[in-house]
């Protein structure tokens, strides 16, 4: 184990050290309770099971593993559209292994590609509340010994996880779908896009990109926030080896949901390896999943969202966590917007099952941890194969097939991972460095204030961008707006770079995990709308970004002489269900601590 890991662990381990404990008592007692199906009442169960059919019998006897369901299934998300088969898969799959199987409940699933840009933008960090808490709705009929949580995308797998988190005393397993496969590449993607914001091509000629690109059932195959889910899934053991870049609707997919589905009837309380959630999401697996983001250069979402997960199990990770072990984590992989692979030529490659092995060898993950495959992390070195018709696990690659997307630990792409910390009298924030040219990572320029996207596009669109310049778009936290996406600023930024322009984007908003190239401080905080200092900036303003020392500054000045823009942000309290959402963004936490009403 490297020293300096180790040490980031134990560091965590005590700084969390009393919650942990409280929560772990929590599990201890509900798991004494024995399986929840015995202390419900007859009428109870009789609610329960009244359209189970076949399956009426064996739930009411109760000696059989009764598995639930939690499903995040809509035909808006290409990727989820394939889990539209898989209860009945499931519960076929559960009566094979002498189980039982119910969906327990569903929870919302927005596409955040469908509301870039759009008002419902605001509601997509929220909606990972809204899923926890929809998923603690369903596992609250307390009539299951194990979950299976079927999701993939942005806030879906992080809010899951916090749901299977609260109810740690139930053994969990996540279920993917698989990423679609290969269609338009996803640079030609983005020069077609930067095209038509140059206006240099019709809307009819950027339809017929888009559609190349997003063409059918699965994950988008760039490694953006739903891909780095499935990487984290496998790096946190809570996904079976080698099961997140299978694609869909294929034989091989198929018997991974069964295996699935038989491996949590096997982990029950009712059975000889109790598993359950709470146990294995402890310190070591929230460790090595920020060691696989780094190593892989995933999404910046993750740096909220791993803070949110982890609290839900009496963890807590602070943004230096993410900044230590991104200095000692080589960036191993290549994959858009890092690079010019998909995830697709990522897994062909060699993928998680090489990637995980070389990590180990290099002493940069916990190999003593409990997964639901089993104990150890090297099961997930492995990679699953179909002989015969029959799934089993064989050894994974030891060499990469492409080192242009994925190299081993001793010679990778940088000695660094794919994040890094940005501190300075503006706060803190984070940037992907991994996917900004080295020429791009140090900016100085005077800056242009905005208060919302739109105003930076119609001032690109008036011409108004003619010299170096740091875009600052503020009042875009959580408390503000819900803390929106600005993906649909990248091809606007991206042609100024084209034009030999330097340019930063620095907010207290997100990017999408599909940004890159240009570089952006993201996550501002505190941010604007609670008294941050981008509230005090003015248009020419000079800002210092520096990815490689890790600076963001305005200089030239004292901050404490200003006094802060308050600006109307009454239009982001209604329509498209915002007004909803106000309890939100009155008790939402800050972006360095998860940025959640809930924890």
């Amino acid at each position: 184990m490297n020293p300096r890991l180790a040490e980031i662990t134990d560091r965590i381990r005590r700084r969390s050290a009393e919650n942990r404990s409280a929560y772990l008592e929590r599990l201890r007692r509900a798991a004494e309770d024995g399986p929840a199906r015995v202390h419900l009442s007859c009428g109870n169960q009789a609610h329960a099971y009244a359209a189970m059919a076949e399956d009426k019998d064996r739930l009411a006897a109760g000696r059989a593993p009764n598995i639930g369901v939690v499903t995040a299934y809509n035909d808006m998300l290409s990727a989820h559209q394939p889990y539209e088969r898989y209860p009945d898969l499931i519960r076929a799959a559960a009566r094979a292994a002498g189980a039982t199987a119910q969906v327990a409940g569903g929870v919302p699933a927005m596409c955040d590609g469908v509301t870039q840009g759009q008002a419902g933008m605001e509601l997509s960090l929220f909606s990972r509340d809204v899923i926890a808490l929809a998923a603690g709705v369903a596992m609250s009929h307390n009539c299951y010994d194990a979950a299976l949580y079927l999701g993939v995308c942005d806030k879906i797998v992080p809010g899951l996880v916090m749901a299977a988190a609260t109810f740690g005393h139930v053994p969990a397993i996540f279920v993917p779908a698989g990423p679609m496969p290969s269609g338009l590449p996803n640079d030609e993607k983005s020069k077609i896009r930067n095209r038509f914001a140059a206006g240099e091509i019709s809307r009819d000629e950027l339809m017929k990109a888009e559609m190349a690109a997003y063409h059918g059932p699965g994950t988008c195959t760039f490694y953006g926030t739903a891909n780095t889910n499935q990487m984290l899934m496998e790096f946190m053991g809570l996904h079976l080896p080698g099961a997140s870049f299978v694609n869909p609707n294929t034989p091989l997919r198929e018997a991974l949901t069964t295996a699935a589905v038989t491996r949590a009837a096997a982990i029950t309380a009712l059975g000889n390896d109790f598993r359950p959630a709470g146990e294995i999401l402890d310190e070591r697996a929230f460790v090595n999943g920020i060691v696989g983001l780094m190593a892989t250069g995933g999404s910046t979402n993750l740096v909220m969202h791993l803070p949110a997960m982890a609290r839900a199990a009496g963890i807590a990770l602070e943004l230096e966590d993410f900044a230590a072990i991104s200095e000692i984590v080589p960036l191993m992989a290549k994959v858009y917007p890092n690079g010019l692979a998909d995830v697709n030529h990522f897994h062909a490659a060699g993928g998680l099952g090489f990637l995980i092995g070389e990590l180990l060898e290099a002493g940069l993950l916990h190999e003593d941890v409990r997964t639901v495959a089993g104990d150890g992390l090297r099961r997930y070195t492995e990679e699953p194969v179909l002989k015969d018709g029959t799934l089993g696990w064989r050894a994974g690659p030891t060499r990469t097939e492409n080192d242009k997307i994925l190299r081993p630990a001793a010679d990778p792409f940088q000695p660094t991972g794919g994040l890094r910390e940005l501190t300075g009298n503006l706060g803190r924030a984070v940037i992907k460095a991994s996917a900004v040219a080295p020429e791009y990572q140090v900016v100085e320029a005077p800056a242009r204030i905005f208060s919302d996207q739109d105003q930076v596009k119609a001032a690109f669109a008036r011409g108004e961008f003619t010299a170096d310049t740091v875009v600052v778009v503020r009042f875009q936290g959580p408390q503000a707006n819900g803390m929106p996406e600005l993906h649909s600023l990248t091809p606007v930024l991206s042609v100024l770079l084209g034009r030999g322009l330097k340019v930063a984007l620095v907010t207290d908003g997100r990017m999408s995990g599909a940004s890159g190239k240009v570089p952006a401080a993201i996550h501002v905080s505190p941010e604007a709308a609670a008294g941050g200092p981008l509230a005090l900036l003015r248009d020419g303003d000079v800002i210092r970004l520096d990815a490689t020392t890790g600076e963001l500054a305005v200089k030239g000045f004292d901050l404490a002489t200003r006094t802060p823009e308050t600006p109307d942000l009454s239009a982001n309290r209604h329509g498209m269900g915002r007004e909803l959402f106000e309890t939100f963004r009155r008790n939402v936490g800050a972006a360095t601590e998860g940025a959640s009403a809930l924890l």
